[in-house]
């Protein structure tokens, strides 16, 4: 009925075999062929599109012959699979570094029992990588199991495992992650390294937490080769990259990157990094994770238990005779203070903050006892930020906004005539499932003037800020938004999504 070697190919979905009733029949260029008796079924075609990256044609198969196709794979034949599972790594995962530890914890069975876990786990982290899913959620319930990839900053559920291997797979992520995994009632952290067929290495920041129906354990994917992205790749505007730039390239200074978790901050920090590491310049970061390592940069990991803070990591840097410093995120008046000293003393310092707007920046370093005098002669650039999806070009549809439309959703410029612009396609495409693919960045870029500096030495809040910055040239975050759906880079639902309108 089917080719040995497809079967053979795709052994590791054994468990959707048996849940779908379907199987393999072949392969042609990117599409995979599915003998199912119910042509009708899209959940399965769309769990085996997920799962295998492919193109799902459904073929009617009769029924009798189909499910005793699948009982010879997924029962009598279990064994072959469990221990091809066992000795084979996963098409495009080469390595997985985890701990081979011992133990004797009754969720971890023997290596056989383990296998199909193991193979399930590979599947799920190719998966998001391929799909490039920036976290993993693995949930349990009372009666059910999930697993969801956030991507593109969205969560998507995709298909959950037999309930048989759901319950182990909070205890094999712990042991990949040298986690305790005797310990239910705490949450913890641990890392995973893997390395992709093809050379890329590929960190894992996991986080376990105890819920009512066991441990609940997100998986962060921590792509190295954010690191490498140039500044052309962010999605400034031509202004906006020159006055990246520009304060990149001044001695000393505070350059302040704003916005929610998620919002791309370490990637704009990051990329300033790698363009600012030369062998002529000293480098040090603290980051609460290090999340990407960079060749070159000292990079140091916060551990409050041991005493090591942001404010104590800064002060150790600035006896390291430092050219550049980067603090992961200023938190509280002691880290903000010694950032501003090392910015007015010869160091040009990088760092976040968690606020809505660049002008909030400024008000949030007042607000935390921070003198306005020193905030005015430190700070060179805010940059607040945040993510939107991209329309696939594939697939997206134009609509045209009426004048009253535009005013009632609060679209700019207004366009007295009317707009074309584009919306994402519900059902998606080939290229796509979901209408968006990929995200770009949307930024409001205040850097420092003589007007500016003025209305914070007399206490301006953050409404004039905003109106002399915007002045000057500055595009507000729903600014630069509309103007990428004007381009049809993405969609008005999009920047009312990431901006909060």
């Amino acid at each position: 009925m089917n080719d040995k070697n497809i079967i053979n190919k795709y052994q590791s979905l054994f468990f959707l075999f048996r849940e779908y009733k379907a199987i393999p029949l072949k392969e042609d260029n990117n599409t995979l062929y599915l003998s199912i008796a119910d042509i009708n079924n899209y959940k399965a075609a769309d769990a085996f599109r997920f799962a295998t990256g492919k193109n799902i044609e459904l073929v009617q198969a009769d029924k009798k012959e189909l499910y005793a196709r699948i009982e010879e794979l997924t029962g009598q034949k279990v064994d072959d699979i469990v221990t091809a599972a066992d000795s084979e790594t996963l098409g495009e995962l080469d390595e997985l570094d985890g701990d081979s530890r011992s133990t004797d914890t009754a969720e971890v069975a023997d290596e056989q029992d383990e296998a199909p876990i193991v193979r399930f786990i590979n599947q799920m982290l190719s998966r998001a990588v391929r799909v490039k899913a920036s976290d993993i959620h693995f949930e349990p319930y009372e009666k059910t199991y999930r697993v969801r990839f956030r991507i593109d900053g969205v969560l998507q559920e995709i298909t959950a495992p037999p309930q048989k291997l759901a319950q182990r797979l909070a205890a094999r992520l712990k042991i990949m992650s040298r986690l305790d995994i005797a310990e239910r009632r705490v949450p913890q952290d641990g890392r995973i390294k893997l390395k992709l067929s093809e050379g890329t290495n590929i960190d894992l920041r996991v986080s376990t937490l105890p819920t009512l129906f066991g441990e609940k354990v997100v998986l962060r994917i921590l792509d190295s080769s954010a690191a490498r992205l140039d500044i052309e790749q962010l999605g400034f505007t031509a202004r906006d990259q020159q006055l990246y730039i520009n304060a990149l390239a001044r001695p000393q200074g505070l350059i302040l990157v704003t916005g929610p978790t998620g919002s791309g901050k370490t990637v704009t920090l990051y990329t300033g990094l790698s363009r600012l590491n030369t062998p002529e310049r000293n480098i040090s970061t603290a980051e609460d994770p290090v999340e990407i390592n960079l060749s070159g940069v000292n990079q140091t990991q916060i551990n409050t238990r041991a005493g090591l803070t942001f404010a104590s990591a800064l002060r150790a840097f600035l006896r390291q005779d430092p050219d550049v410093v980067m603090v992961g995120e200023i938190r509280d008046l002691e880290t903000a203070e010694i950032a501003v000293k090392a910015a007015q003393t010869g160091h040009l310092v990088l760092s976040t903050l968690h606020t809505n707007s660049a002008a909030e920046t400024l008000t949030r370093l007042s607000n935390m006892g921070v003198p306005a005098y020193n905030i005015a002669s430190s700070v060179n650039l805010i940059i607040a930020q945040r993510l939107a999806r991209r329309l696939c070009p594939h697939c997206r549809e134009s609509i045209t906004l009426s004048y009253a439309e535009q005013q009632a959703r609060e679209f700019t410029p207004l366009q007295p005539d009317g707009i074309t612009i584009y919306r994402a396609h519900k059902e998606g495409c080939d290229h796509c499932s979901s209408g968006y693919k990929g995200r770009t960045g949307i930024y409001e870029m205040m850097p420092m003037s003589g007007q500016l500096t003025d209305a914070i030495l007399r206490g301006a809040h953050a409404p004039e800020l905003t109106a002399i910055a915007c002045q000057q040239g500055m595009l507000t975050l729903r600014q630069a938004g509309c103007a990428k759906v004007v381009e049809g880079i993405t969609s008005l639902e999009e920047i009312e999504r990431v901006t909060g309108v």
